[in-house]
């Protein structure tokens, strides 16, 4: 998978415990070819550390329809990072980086146990693991892993996920300069104005958020920086050499090293200032519960290997994150304004034309012109059929669902505030 200046992008899910694993590329370091092959934070079939003959025969006996993969992964995903902060800002348990080392801990075991009861991590043997490439791949990547986990988790004390989220959007854009600065890909004049286009939305909704933090804001910017440069790191040592490692093994390499990483910046941070009660608070079951989610979260991404194109993996990552903003404005009545809504959608927008570039939009577009002028000419003729029926029923309901979502963003917040002063006997009936 090495890269040249005209290859197709390719991504892999990065092993996650965060919820943090959609946006990054694999190999972003690979310009589009007008094929349409990116995935935006999965898997592409044919590439990469998780291609699926890395799998072995477990994951060809789940047979599954794709959507479900697809709604496990948006689910895991965007619940590992709700629960996250909800733990970190509401239930008083603010120890982000022992919750991290929490999280690794239990990877551990899981995966020791996974890879003694099942075959999920049978391409684990494929590697030639010895002191060698331990000090010079493992070690290496896992301190990057380990500081990208600590400040993905620290920014939640500081920053609202809608916005964070708004930052995650840049991510590409890191990636591609880490991969400059390393020699494996070349800049091209396109892709430079394609960046600034997401770079510039991002900058935009960062204007727009009230409740801004520089501190937040570096945090974010430490753990994209380390993100990209352990996903370029894993491109020059394993990818480079024809060697594959797909998530769950990821994690079970990773996660030891990590642990042990995380540990001991939270003994200099958080431990001297740890009080139990906090752990009570937040609920023993509640931190079991939130380790499992998290950990499902790789499973979810191993299982979804395979199962779809890079085209709907790179607008489903896309949907996941319009999700998670959405449903964070509900739960915590964060506030968009109009200009973070606009810069996040001129990010999203350049987002979705690097990931599959002009020769792909195009096509689907004049594909879709086609289909709906049959479907208009059908109807004008009175031979629609049930199945265009259905689909143009389908449409018109998301797009008032969109309208929808568009006005409970913007007004959403307010809305909630008065509804608790209307009623405060349903909202507050301790009160």
């Amino acid at each position: 998978m090495a890269a040249t200046s005209t290859l197709s992008p390719r991504t892999s899910t990065s092993t996650s415990i965060d919820g943090d694993n959609v946006p990054m590329m694999e190999n972003p370091t690979q310009r589009h070819n007008g094929s349409g092959h990116f995935q935006d934070g999965d898997e592409d079939p044919e590439a990469g550390f998780a291609h699926k003959q890395a799998h072995g025969p477990e994951s060809r006996t789940l047979s599954l329809h794709p959507s479900f993969y697809i709604l496990s992964w948006i689910f895991f995903s965007n619940c590992t990072i709700l629960f996250n902060k909800w733990l970190i800002d509401n239930a008083g348990f603010r120890y982000p980086i022992l919750l991290t080392c929490w999280h690794l801990v239990f990877a551990t075991a899981a995966t020791q146990l996974l890879a003694r009861t099942t075959s999920l991590l049978e391409s684990r043997h494929t590697l030639p693991i010895d002191r060698r490439f331990f000090l010079r791949t493992i070690l290496p990547i896992g301190i990057l892993y380990s500081g990208s986990l600590v400040c993905s988790n620290v920014v939640y004390l500081y920053l609202s996920v809608p916005f964070i989220q708004m930052l995650k959007s840049a991510s590409p854009v890191v990636v591609l300069f880490f991969s400059w600065l390393w020699g494996i890909a070349n800049p091209t004049m396109s892709t430079l104005l394609n960046i600034l286009v997401i770079v510039l939305g991002v900058a935009i909704a960062s204007a727009g958020e009230i409740q801004f933090s520089w501190l937040g804001f570096l945090y974010q910017v430490g753990g994209t920086v380390f993100e990209a440069m352990r996903l370029v790191l894993i491109q020059v040592m394993l990818s480079s050499e024809g060697l594959q490692m797909d998530p769950l093994v990821g994690l079970y390499y990773y996660a030891p090293v990590c642990a042990v990483m995380n540990m001991f910046v939270a003994l200099w941070s958080e431990v001297p200032k740890f009080e139990m009660q906090h752990l009570w608070d937040a609920g023993i079951f509640m931190l079991l519960l939130n380790a499992l989610v998290a950990f499902m979260l790789n499973i979810a991404s191993v299982c979804l290997i395979g199962k779809t194109s890079g085209l709907v993996m790179t607008l489903t990552g896309i949907l996941k994150s319009i999700l998670l903003v959405i449903i964070s404005v509900i739960i915590w009545q964060t506030t968009i304004s109009p200009l973070q809504f606009f810069g996040y959608s001129v990010a999203l927008c350049g987002l979705v034309y690097y990931s599959l570039g002009y020769e792909t939009l195009s096509k689907g577009y004049h594909m879709a012109s086609s289909w709906a002028g049959d479907a208009w000419k059908s109807g004008r003729e009175g031979q629609w059929t049930p199945e265009r029926r259905r689909c143009i029923l389908i449409t018109g309901i998301l797009a008032f669902i969109s309208l929808c979502i568009m006005v409970g963003i913007w007004q959403g917040p307010t809305a909630m505030r008065k509804a608790q002063e209307s009623f405060p006997s349903i909202f507050n009936p301790e009160r």
